[in-house]
């Protein structure tokens, strides 16, 4: 009993946290309305870097990230507003972002999740790899730099609907009605669009994978 209390008891302050960062995001929202510039400087460092590792994510360079994150934000300032608070202000402001990703990815006809050149420039994403070997449960002894290069050619062929939805719920850890909002879909189609890459992803990955 006392455990399904503590756990009940987290859950209720978890929901009143969110509910507090909401309300708090929206009072900085209206003072930007009127011109309160210092309010949106608020909103864009608490949000930068989120904002950035999602992107980053979508097109595995970190100056094109850094634009596109850039541009979001302009976008984010020049419809504020449009933004009514039917939503929480960073579903809106990601939902921004991701578009102008995906943009971007169409017309630069980018089709990589993550960049594994140039290795000692930039970090490949260990704690993504060690999610996908949890989840498909791949042996102890699986060579890292293997698995990198498979993987690699593996998310290549992911669409960019099914590479949004990993991103922002398996790295992000957004919830599926939360990716729902930002992409403009239901949450039973993120949910099978997870499954769908899940599923393609350890049938490309299933000599390294040991299911």
């Amino acid at each position: 009993m006392e455990v399904a209390n503590t756990g009940t008891s987290a859950a209720i302050k978890t929901q009143a946290a969110d509910a507090s960062a909401r309300d708090v995001d929206i009072a900085l929202v209206e003072r930007v309305k009127r011109g309160d510039m210092a309010a949106f400087d608020t909103l864009t460092r608490k949000y930068r870097e989120r904002l950035f590792s999602a992107v980053y994510n979508m097109v595995a360079n970190r100056e094109d990230a850094m634009d596109i994150v850039q541009d979001a934000f302009i976008k984010a300032f020049t419809s504020i507003a449009s933004f009514r608070g039917g939503s929480a202000f960073y579903t809106w402001l990601y939902r921004i972002a991701i578009n102008k990703a995906i943009t971007f990815l169409k017309k630069a006809r980018l089709r990589r999740f993550f960049s594994f050149e140039n290795a000692d420039e930039e970090l490949a994403p260990d704690e993504v790899l060690e999610k996908l070997t949890v989840e498909f449960g791949a042996s102890k002894g699986m060579v890292l730099k293997e698995l990198r290069e498979k993987l690699n050619e593996s998310l290549q062929t992911l669409s960019i609907k099914h590479r949004t939805v990993v991103v922002l719920h398996e790295i992000e850890g957004l919830s599926h009605e939360e990716i729902a909002g930002i992409t403009g879909t239901t949450p039973a189609t993120v949910r099978t669009r997870l499954h769908y890459a899940k599923r393609q992803l350890q049938s490309m990955l299933g000599d390294y994978l040991k299911g």
